[in-house]
Protein backbone atom coordinates (compact mmCIF):
# COMPACT_ATOMS: atom_id res chain seq x y z
CA UNK A 1 0.00 0.00 0.00
CA UNK A 2 1.51 3.44 -1.04
CA UNK A 3 2.12 6.50 1.81
CA UNK A 4 -0.56 9.45 -0.19
CA UNK A 5 2.09 11.93 1.75
CA UNK A 6 4.81 10.51 0.42
CA UNK A 7 3.61 10.21 -2.97
CA UNK A 8 2.75 13.72 -3.07
CA UNK A 9 5.27 15.18 -1.92
CA UNK A 10 7.81 13.72 -4.42
CA UNK A 11 5.44 14.73 -6.93
CA UNK A 12 5.93 18.06 -5.74
CA UNK A 13 9.72 18.22 -5.95
CA UNK A 14 9.82 16.27 -9.63
CA UNK A 15 7.62 19.76 -10.48
CA UNK A 16 10.23 22.03 -8.97
CA UNK A 17 13.10 20.13 -10.79
CA UNK A 18 12.07 21.28 -14.35
CA UNK A 19 12.08 24.97 -13.44
CA UNK A 20 14.64 27.66 -11.55
CA UNK A 21 11.73 29.30 -9.52
CA UNK A 22 8.24 28.53 -9.05
CA UNK A 23 5.09 29.60 -7.00
CA UNK A 24 2.21 27.45 -5.18
CA UNK A 25 -0.36 28.84 -7.91
CA UNK A 26 2.19 27.34 -10.59
CA UNK A 27 2.23 23.54 -8.33
CA UNK A 28 -1.70 24.22 -7.55
CA UNK A 29 -2.11 24.08 -11.60
CA UNK A 30 0.79 21.66 -12.67
CA UNK A 31 -0.14 18.93 -10.01
CA UNK A 32 -3.80 19.88 -9.00
CA UNK A 33 -2.79 19.63 -5.66
CA UNK A 34 -4.94 21.56 -3.30
CA UNK A 35 -3.05 24.82 -1.98
CA UNK A 36 -3.48 24.21 1.76
CA UNK A 37 -1.78 21.00 0.94
CA UNK A 38 0.55 22.34 -0.89
CA UNK A 39 1.70 25.09 1.56
CA UNK A 40 2.23 21.70 4.12
CA UNK A 41 4.22 20.80 1.64
CA UNK A 42 6.25 23.03 1.02
CA UNK A 43 6.54 23.67 4.77
CA UNK A 44 8.18 20.38 5.48
CA UNK A 45 10.50 20.75 2.62
CA UNK A 46 11.67 23.92 3.71
CA UNK A 47 12.25 22.83 7.08
CA UNK A 48 14.09 19.83 5.64
CA UNK A 49 16.64 22.00 4.04
CA UNK A 50 15.39 20.42 0.40
CA UNK A 51 13.43 23.80 -0.52
CA UNK A 52 13.93 27.44 -0.15
CA UNK A 53 11.99 30.21 -0.12
CA UNK A 54 13.29 33.15 -2.22
CA UNK A 55 11.79 36.91 -1.17
CA UNK A 56 13.79 38.17 -3.90
CA UNK A 57 11.84 36.81 -6.55
CA UNK A 58 8.27 35.97 -4.48
CA UNK A 59 8.96 31.81 -5.46
CA UNK A 60 10.50 28.32 -4.36
CA UNK A 61 13.27 26.83 -5.51
CA UNK A 62 14.79 23.40 -5.10
CA UNK A 63 18.23 23.66 -2.67
CA UNK A 64 21.55 22.46 -2.93
CA UNK A 65 20.61 19.38 -0.56
CA UNK A 66 18.22 18.20 -3.08
CA UNK A 67 21.56 16.76 -5.19
CA UNK A 68 22.51 14.64 -2.66
CA UNK A 69 19.04 12.80 -3.23
CA UNK A 70 20.73 11.31 -6.43
CA UNK A 71 24.36 10.79 -5.62
CA UNK A 72 23.72 6.95 -6.36
CA UNK A 73 22.66 7.79 -9.68
CA UNK A 74 25.63 8.29 -12.01
CA UNK A 75 24.36 9.00 -15.47
CA UNK A 76 23.64 12.00 -17.61
CA UNK A 77 20.56 14.34 -17.22
CA UNK A 78 18.08 12.64 -19.27
CA UNK A 79 17.95 15.52 -22.09
CA UNK A 80 21.72 15.07 -22.28
CA UNK A 81 21.68 11.19 -22.28
CA UNK A 82 18.95 11.97 -25.30
CA UNK A 83 20.67 14.83 -26.96
CA UNK A 84 24.46 13.41 -27.12
CA UNK A 85 24.23 11.20 -30.12
CA UNK A 86 22.29 14.33 -32.30
CA UNK A 87 24.84 16.65 -31.27
CA UNK A 88 27.58 14.19 -32.16
CA UNK A 89 25.57 13.46 -35.46
CA UNK A 90 25.29 17.32 -36.25
CA UNK A 91 29.31 17.48 -35.67
CA UNK A 92 30.18 14.67 -38.30
CA UNK A 93 28.46 16.02 -40.89
CA UNK A 94 29.01 19.99 -40.69
CA UNK A 95 32.29 19.82 -38.73
CA UNK A 96 31.54 22.58 -35.74
CA UNK A 97 31.43 21.95 -32.44
CA UNK A 98 27.63 21.52 -31.11
CA UNK A 99 27.21 22.04 -27.42
CA UNK A 100 24.26 21.22 -24.78
CA UNK A 101 23.49 23.81 -22.18
CA UNK A 102 21.25 23.26 -18.80
CA UNK A 103 19.58 26.36 -16.70
CA UNK A 104 21.84 26.43 -13.14
CA UNK A 105 19.64 29.77 -11.42
CA UNK A 106 20.86 32.92 -13.47
CA UNK A 107 23.22 31.11 -16.39
CA UNK A 108 23.57 27.97 -18.80
CA UNK A 109 26.03 25.75 -17.89
CA UNK A 110 27.48 23.66 -20.87
CA UNK A 111 27.27 20.03 -19.87
CA UNK A 112 28.08 18.50 -22.91
CA UNK A 113 29.93 18.96 -26.28
CA UNK A 114 31.06 17.66 -29.70
CA UNK A 115 34.45 20.12 -29.30
CA UNK A 116 36.64 16.80 -28.98
CA UNK A 117 34.94 15.32 -32.17
CA UNK A 118 35.70 18.89 -34.14
CA UNK A 119 38.79 19.58 -35.88
CA UNK A 120 37.64 23.43 -36.54
CA UNK A 121 36.33 24.13 -33.04
CA UNK A 122 36.96 28.04 -31.96
CA UNK A 123 37.31 26.16 -28.02
CA UNK A 124 39.84 23.68 -26.75
CA UNK A 125 37.17 22.81 -23.86
CA UNK A 126 33.75 24.33 -23.44
CA UNK A 127 31.51 21.48 -20.96
CA UNK A 128 30.93 22.81 -17.80
CA UNK A 129 31.43 26.56 -19.07
CA UNK A 130 29.17 28.83 -17.67
CA UNK A 131 27.34 31.18 -19.78
CA UNK A 132 25.20 34.45 -19.44
CA UNK A 133 21.61 34.10 -20.32
CA UNK A 134 21.03 37.37 -22.20
CA UNK A 135 24.28 37.68 -24.28
CA UNK A 136 25.11 34.43 -24.73
CA UNK A 137 23.48 31.88 -27.79
CA UNK A 138 23.16 29.29 -25.25
CA UNK A 139 22.34 31.45 -22.57
CA UNK A 140 18.87 33.27 -24.86
CA UNK A 141 18.21 29.99 -26.52
CA UNK A 142 16.98 28.64 -22.89
CA UNK A 143 15.81 32.27 -21.22
CA UNK A 144 13.64 33.59 -24.57
CA UNK A 145 11.70 30.26 -24.65
CA UNK A 146 10.56 29.46 -21.28
CA UNK A 147 7.01 30.31 -20.42
CA UNK A 148 6.29 33.39 -18.91
CA UNK A 149 5.80 32.62 -15.08
CA UNK A 150 9.28 31.00 -15.21
CA UNK A 151 10.88 33.87 -17.92
CA UNK A 152 9.54 36.70 -15.41
CA UNK A 153 11.11 34.74 -12.23
CA UNK A 154 14.90 34.73 -13.53
CA UNK A 155 14.52 38.48 -15.11
CA UNK A 156 13.58 39.26 -11.63
CA UNK A 157 16.30 37.68 -10.12
CA UNK A 158 18.39 39.33 -12.90
CA UNK A 159 17.50 42.32 -12.81
CA UNK A 160 19.51 42.54 -8.96
CA UNK A 161 22.41 40.89 -10.47
CA UNK A 162 25.30 43.42 -10.42
CA UNK A 163 27.22 41.55 -13.75
CA UNK A 164 26.93 44.28 -16.81
CA UNK A 165 26.10 41.15 -19.14
CA UNK A 166 22.26 41.07 -17.12
CA UNK A 167 22.32 45.01 -17.22
CA UNK A 168 19.29 44.77 -20.36
CA UNK A 169 17.11 42.75 -17.48
CA UNK A 170 16.75 46.23 -15.84
CA UNK A 171 15.51 47.58 -19.37
CA UNK A 172 11.88 45.89 -19.68
CA UNK A 173 10.99 47.31 -23.17
CA UNK A 174 14.00 46.45 -24.53
CA UNK A 175 14.60 43.10 -22.87
CA UNK A 176 10.62 42.36 -23.75
CA UNK A 177 12.22 43.04 -27.93
CA UNK A 178 14.67 41.05 -27.90
CA UNK A 179 12.83 37.76 -26.61
CA UNK A 180 10.21 38.27 -29.11
CA UNK A 181 12.49 38.74 -31.65
CA UNK A 182 14.06 35.22 -30.38
CA UNK A 183 10.94 33.51 -30.49
CA UNK A 184 10.12 35.02 -33.90
CA UNK A 185 12.87 33.49 -35.27
CA UNK A 186 13.15 30.65 -33.38
CA UNK A 187 16.72 30.61 -32.61
CA UNK A 188 19.26 32.84 -30.71
CA UNK A 189 22.85 33.65 -31.20
CA UNK A 190 25.42 35.37 -29.55
CA UNK A 191 25.44 39.44 -28.39
CA UNK A 192 28.00 40.92 -31.17
CA UNK A 193 30.04 42.64 -28.30
CA UNK A 194 31.01 39.77 -26.56
CA UNK A 195 34.31 37.96 -26.96
CA UNK A 196 35.29 36.05 -29.02
CA UNK A 197 34.54 38.23 -31.45
CA UNK A 198 35.85 35.86 -34.43
CA UNK A 199 33.22 33.74 -33.41
CA UNK A 200 29.81 32.92 -32.79
CA UNK A 201 27.26 30.88 -31.50
CA UNK A 202 23.73 29.59 -33.44
CA UNK A 203 21.16 28.22 -30.37
CA UNK A 204 17.97 26.80 -30.23
CA UNK A 205 15.80 25.37 -27.29
CA UNK A 206 14.87 21.90 -26.26
CA UNK A 207 11.42 20.90 -25.20
CA UNK A 208 10.29 18.29 -22.94
CA UNK A 209 6.88 16.19 -24.25
CA UNK A 210 4.84 18.88 -22.31
CA UNK A 211 6.09 22.00 -24.38
CA UNK A 212 8.44 22.97 -21.39
CA UNK A 213 12.68 24.26 -22.52
CA UNK A 214 14.72 21.73 -20.66
CA UNK A 215 18.04 22.76 -22.52
CA UNK A 216 19.70 24.54 -25.19
CA UNK A 217 21.59 23.46 -28.29
CA UNK A 218 24.15 24.92 -30.14
CA UNK A 219 26.52 25.37 -32.62
CA UNK A 220 29.60 27.38 -32.61
CA UNK A 221 31.17 28.63 -36.03
CA UNK A 222 34.00 30.74 -37.12
CA UNK A 223 32.92 34.00 -38.34
CA UNK A 224 35.43 34.16 -41.14
CA UNK A 225 34.27 30.77 -42.65
CA UNK A 226 31.02 32.57 -44.14
CA UNK A 227 30.21 35.56 -46.57
CA UNK A 228 27.71 36.98 -43.44
CA UNK A 229 26.02 36.25 -40.51
CA UNK A 230 22.99 35.67 -42.07
CA UNK A 231 24.54 33.02 -44.71
CA UNK A 232 25.30 31.14 -41.23
CA UNK A 233 22.12 31.31 -39.74
CA UNK A 234 20.16 30.14 -42.78
CA UNK A 235 22.59 27.28 -43.30
CA UNK A 236 22.44 25.99 -39.91
CA UNK A 237 19.09 26.79 -37.96
CA UNK A 238 17.12 24.37 -40.07
CA UNK A 239 19.36 21.76 -38.65
CA UNK A 240 19.91 22.85 -34.87
CA UNK A 241 15.70 23.18 -34.81
CA UNK A 242 15.55 19.42 -36.53
CA UNK A 243 17.92 18.03 -34.42
CA UNK A 244 15.95 19.66 -31.35
CA UNK A 245 12.56 18.16 -32.32
CA UNK A 246 14.73 14.75 -32.58
CA UNK A 247 15.91 15.12 -28.96
CA UNK A 248 12.52 15.81 -27.63
CA UNK A 249 11.34 12.62 -29.17
CA UNK A 250 14.25 10.42 -27.57
CA UNK A 251 13.79 12.11 -24.22
CA UNK A 252 10.11 11.04 -24.39
CA UNK A 253 10.95 7.69 -25.07
CA UNK A 254 13.83 7.72 -22.46
CA UNK A 255 11.07 8.94 -19.93
CA UNK A 256 8.75 6.43 -20.63
CA UNK A 257 11.27 3.89 -20.62
CA UNK A 258 12.22 4.86 -17.16
CA UNK A 259 8.54 4.51 -15.70
CA UNK A 260 8.62 1.12 -16.85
Amino acid sequence: MSIRSIERGLRVLQEMNLQPYTSIASLHERTRLPKPTLVRILKTLEQAGYVENDPRVGGYQLSALVASLSSGYHKEPMVVEAGRPWAVAVTRKHQWPVSIALLDRDAVVVRFSTVPDSSVSPFHKTVNMRLPLITRGLGLAYLAFAEEEELGLVLRMLQTSDDPENALARNPEKMNRLVAMTRARGYATRATHVEPRNSDTLAVPVFNDSGRVVASLGLTYFRSAFSSHREACDRYAPVLKSASKEITRDLTRLKSSALV
